[in-house]
């Protein structure tokens, strides 16, 4: 019986892992699989709509631009690729170095006539010669970071017709000829009376150049008062505001921020460090600047101060004292290039740590020849001490009217051009050496979008029927408003910030002059 009754046991197949699941397992799991497989869907879709302009990135949005709403805010038109056979045109068109691929719908409203009116409203005045390969980009680029107007001193090259016309045709800029009929009104204006910037008369070149411009920025003052400005700027054309620390990379945020007790933003200035002696378009070519004395420390600007001043008598090789920006009041007045004043207070002045005034220095080969043609002293060590105020200019005008064009360059490239990887890299580690591409990508995407070429081919129309007039008005002294022909009772009535009662000893205040950064022997005066 007990053989009937046998049982075989057989082992059981192992179940599988998918026969524990639960029906509500199974579930989530289909469903993560689903949303991970939206998320990818919308993450692609999303990338495709910010590569097309779909969307606005904040983090980029200061580097967009390229839509037909911001040529018409600027005031030109959606630029068509055309050709020319101009040099200054062919140099504001063509490429040379590679643009963000986003540059697209960037919005923003500087000089137009349908313009809200955003605050704080900024202006730039300046005295410049300079052609259009270098004022269109100057001008543009600071449009691009929140200034409103400029005003233009012209005279040179800067003055003639075809140079001139599309300077007028750009809305925000105005244009004022240095006529018999200007320096008559300067020559009767108060700070031509004042001891402060009498040591500066009666001397050539770079201090007529001071003295000139301290005169104009007088008349800007008004000018911007009557223009509804805010907060006027002192530049050159070989200066372009660089607004570090603020989000959307703009000056109108920058001064936005200050005190409403501050009177005047110092800007420190950077100069530039050229890497080769070929440079042709300064603002789209050099990347590398010496950072100021005033953004770094002591130890590392002595540390490192013999190698930075690259065998030249200073640390930089031009001005060391920034550029500033000043409220616009009553009773406001220049105090030399560098600086303003008031008639009846001492300014509360802001200095800023980040911001900075990029200064394209001697950029150029040809900037040594250009200085030389344009002053008549004798190359001699004594002689140019009456012309020039900074030593480095001194040395490179004593070298342009002696040396062959060979030892010239051979010079230039000893003591301006940065050639020495080794030490680049050193001094850049240490933070005296910088590299800034936005400039040069801003102004790059201007010149690609067709901008500067646009802004000439439409002013080119009117320039040869109106030539002769021009020549006329510059003649003649008979200049329109624009260009500062307001009668004398306009005259008298603007000027009510400069001809007010005066609390200041004029004899205990000189005006500003370009200076040298602190050198070696200054290091214990800085301790005490």
């Amino acid at each position: 019986m007990a053989g009937l009754f046998t049982l075989r046991l057989r082992p059981r197949p192992t179940p599988s892992f998918s026969s524990y699941q639960s029906p509500s397992t199974a579930l989530a799991s289909r469903l993560l699989l689903f949303l991970t497989i939206l998320s990818l869907c919308l993450a692609a879709y999303a990338f495709m709509l910010q590569w097309r302009g779909g969307f606005s990135d904040p983090t980029t949005q200061w580097l967009r631009f390229d839509d037909h709403h911001v040529f018409a805010q600027m005031g030109v038109s959606r630029p068509a690729r055309r050709s020319s056979s101009s040099d200054c045109e062919g140099i504001l068109t063509q490429t040379r170095t590679l643009s963000f691929p986003y540059f697209r719908d960037w919005k923003f409203n500087v000089g137009s006539s349908s313009a809200p009116d955003i605050r704080p409203k900024i202006c730039i005045t300046t005295s410049t010669s300079a052609g259009l390969e270098q004022t269109l980009p100057w001008i543009y680029y600071h449009k691009v970071i929140g200034v409103t107007s400029f005003f233009l001193f012209v005279e040179g090259k800067a003055a003639s017709p075809h140079v001139s016309k599309v300077l007028e045709s750009i809305p925000g800029v105005n244009v004022i000829y240095r006529t018999r009929e200007l320096q008559e009104q300067q020559e009767k204006s108060r700070i031509w009376n004042e001891s402060w910037l009498s040591g500066f008369f009666y001397k050539p070149c770079n201090y007529e150049l001071f003295v000139k411009q301290s005169l104009n920025m007088e008349m800007a003052i008004v000018m911007a008062r009557e223009a509804g400005m805010d907060w006027i700027f002192h530049l050159d054309t070989d200066e372009l505001i660089y607004p570090a620390g603020t989000r959307e990379f703009s000056v109108r945020e920058l001064l936005s921020a200050m005190p409403a007790d501050t009177d005047i933003v110092i800007f420190p200035n950077y100069e530039s460090s050229v890497e080769r002696d070929n440079i042709k378009e300064p603002f789209s070519e050099v990347s590398m600047f010496k950072k100021n004395f005033d953004h770094l420390t002591k130890e590392t600007y002595f540390g490192n101060y013999r190698e930075a001043a690259h065998g030249n008598p200073n640390y930089f090789l031009t001005y060391g004292n920034g550029k500033s920006a000043a409220r616009i009041k009553d009773h406001l007045r220049p105090n030399g290039a560098h600086r303003w004043h008031n008639y009846m207070k001492i300014p509360v002045e802001t200095k800023l740590d980040e911001a900075a005034v990029l200064h394209y220095t001697y950029t150029k080969f040809s900037d040594l020849t250009s200085r030389r043609d344009r002053c008549g002293c004798k190359p001699t060590k004594e002689d140019v001490k009456r012309c020039f105020m900074l030593e480095f200019d001194r040395d490179a005008f004593i070298i342009a009217s002696t040396a062959t064009e060979e030892e010239m360059r051979y010079w230039y490239n000893a003591h301006v051009v940065w050639a020495n990887e080794e030490v680049k890299r050193k001094l850049q580690k240490k933070g005296v050496l910088t590299r800034i591409y936005a400039p040069m990508v801003i102004i790059q995407n201007l010149r690609e979008s067709g901008v500067f070429s646009s802004v000439i081919a439409d002013a080119q129309g009117n320039i040869v029927k109106e030539s002769l007039l021009s020549t006329e008005k510059n003649v003649s002294g008979n200049v329109g408003s624009r260009k500062i022909g307001r009668s004398l009772e306009s005259q008298a009535t603007a000027r009510k910030a400069l001809v007010f009662g005066e609390s200041e000893s004029e004899s205990e205040f000189v005006a500003v002059p370009p200076e040298s950064p602190p050198t070696m022997d200054d290091i214990l005066l800085l301790d005490i």
